[in-house]
């Protein structure tokens, strides 16, 4: 595809800038409850079952249902969001039901085969992911799978539904999926646990998993038409396969990663699993809420402008996203590295959590954070190939990333455990997202390179400041032997003082992307306020 040499005018800039940070901040603020009750979940299950082995043998069971939301949930709303938006774009609603309704009737065949053998399977998947775990927690593992395994066809048809939506520019629905699980699981614990021990958390689970696909009907029913119809003819239905066999290619090696970490960790000492759970928790936090939202917001808008070849708004739109992407994830990382103990001493530290559980975790926690830039940038950065139909490249690229994250898991794991396991995780998501922009460059042409670079720039040195502010006033402040009040008063004034350094540093370096997105925060909150005193 040849593009403009050109750069977009400032003004173009601008608006990209304010579709991006204005639609991204009505997505967060829909996620950001989510999030909380996500945390809320992982605090409820270090306060019950800290790092014991019942948690690790839950979060081998939940490894299936998690494949098949990563791969098919996941590749479905990327394949589907394209094809979709080209419909609305042409004005073919019609085209749209039919096709969402031919991929939710094959999907609930499919799957529904593919429960019934997961279910007489599960102790062979057992002892074929957590090849380390003994038979005891080999039997309960399989039969918690066992309780999991339906739920693999509500989470794939909530993708269809979120693909619909989505590229209709509606992602309210879909964002309260996160809430409607967290929520479930919480009070699966909180009702059952007298009763059922662990297996409270493993209904709460299940139910929830259903509850994904339950809170997006009200608004699929409204906009969206569903067919009695399975129309394999469709020329809707044979694009899709077209671009979708790559991409659930590229899932499922995603997906890969975590079956490796489960199997490295699982030759550990019990608890690492655990630890790991925890810590890709704190770390997913800002990947989730901003850079997931950032890129949510841009895949629709981009399919849109390579549908109707608008190729100087695509690059600028892309350019837009990541530097937006970069302007979170890169104080959230030094952020994460800096206050590592004192966040999970405040998120987690009580109950059966103890001391021991809190260093292991925060220690991996820092060397996952070192890789959040790369895993945001992924993001965004796939969004950019799939929304201009070329699913091979992020494929190929993950396969090849997949082969390093496995060789320095496998030569870090036993040195380091599971920090090692960490180390690999960060290092292959580096290496993605730099040959991931490489590449990008070569397709669509320099994505304002120069303007990018001073970004970031700008951004670390912003962030490095941050850091330094953060870590002093923890230094002063924080003491042992506080009370839980007193260190989640210390952590808030942490956080306080690293933001005010960042965003007046920030300010001194006229890190353009901050301005956009307080200009858009501000005007936001504004339409908000003016809309309730008209009401």
């Amino acid at each position: 595809m040849a593009l403009p040499e050109r750069p977009p005018s400032a003004p173009a800039a601008s608006a990209y800038h304010r579709i991006i940070a204005g639609s991204t901040i009505a997505v967060m603020i829909g996620t950001l409850a989510s999030m909380i009750l996500g945390f809320a979940r992982e605090v409820v299950n270090a306060q019950y079952f800290g790092e014991h082995w019942e948690l690790d043998a839950f979060l081998v069971a939940a490894i299936v249902p998690t494949l098949v939301f990563g791969v098919f949930n996941g590749s479905l709303v990327t394949a589907l969001v394209p094809v979709f938006s080209g419909y609305f774009a042409r004005n073919e609603p019609e085209e749209a039901w039919r096709l969402s309704s031919t991929v939710i009737n094959a999907l609930v065949i499919v799957l529904s085969l593919c429960a019934l053998v997961g279910w007489f399977a599960a102790p062979l998947i057992v002892r074929v992911v957590a090849a380390g775990f003994p038979p005891n927690e080999v039997d309960v593992t399989a039969h918690m799978t066992r309780i999991m395994m339906p739920t693999i066809i509500a989470t794939s048809i909530a993708g269809v539904l979120q693909a619909l939506l989505n590229a209709q520019q509606r992602y309210r629905a879909a964002s309260l999926q996160g809430l409607a699980l967290n929520i479930c699981a919480i009070a699966g614990v909180l009702v059952l646990f007298k009763t059922y021990g662990i297996f409270g958390l493993v209904f709460g689970t299940a139910i929830g998993s259903v509850a994904q696909l339950v809170v997006q009907l009200p608004s699929y029913v409204r906009r969206c038409r569903y067919r009695f119809v399975l129309d394999l003819r469709h020329p809707g239905f044979t694009h899709l396969f077209a671009i979708l066999g790559p991409i659930v290619i590229g899932s499922a090696v995603g997906q890969v990663n975590l079956l490796f970490d489960k199997y490295f960790a699982s030759t550990l000492e019990p608890g690492n699993i655990a630890a790991m759970q925890y810590a890709t928790k704190v770390v997913g936090f800002p990947q989730q809420l901003f850079a997931a939202a950032i890129a949510t917001v841009i895949f629709p808008i981009l399919s849109a402008h390579y549908a109707s070849n608008d190729e100087r708004s695509l690059r600028g739109m892309a350019s837009s996203g990541l530097r937006m992407t970069a302007l979170i994830t890169i104080p959230a990382a030094l952020g994460l590295i800096v206050l590592a103990q004192p966040i999970i001493s405040v998120l987690f530290e009580r109950g059966a959590f103890n001391y021991g559980d809190l260093t292991r975790t925060a220690g991996a926690m820092q060397f996952y954070a070192v890789g959040l830039l790369g895993l945001a940038a992924n993001m965004v950065l796939t969004r950019c190939f799939f929304a201009t139909r070329d699913s091979r490249t992020p494929v190929l690229v993950a396969s090849f990333v997949m082969v390093e994250n496995v060789a320095c898991s496998a030569l870090l794991v036993h040195p380091f455990g599971i920090n090692g396991l960490a180390t690999a995780n960060s290092l292959s998501s580096l290496t993605e997202a730099a040959v991931l922009i490489a590449l990008l460059q070569r397709r669509i042409g320099a994505v304002e390179g120069g303007i990018f670079g001073a970004s970031v720039w700008r951004i670390t040195v912003a962030a490095a400041a941050m850091g330094l502010a953060a870590y002093l006033t923890n230094a002063i402040l924080w003491h042992d032997e506080g009370a839980i009040w007193q260190h989640t008063a210390t952590l808030a004034v942490d956080l306080l003082a690293g933001g005010a350094v960042f965003f007046g540093v920030g300010t001194l370096l006229r890190v353009r992307e901050l301005a956009t997105l307080l200009a858009m925060a501000a005007e936001y909150v504004g339409r908000r306020a003016a809309r309730a005193a008209r009401a």
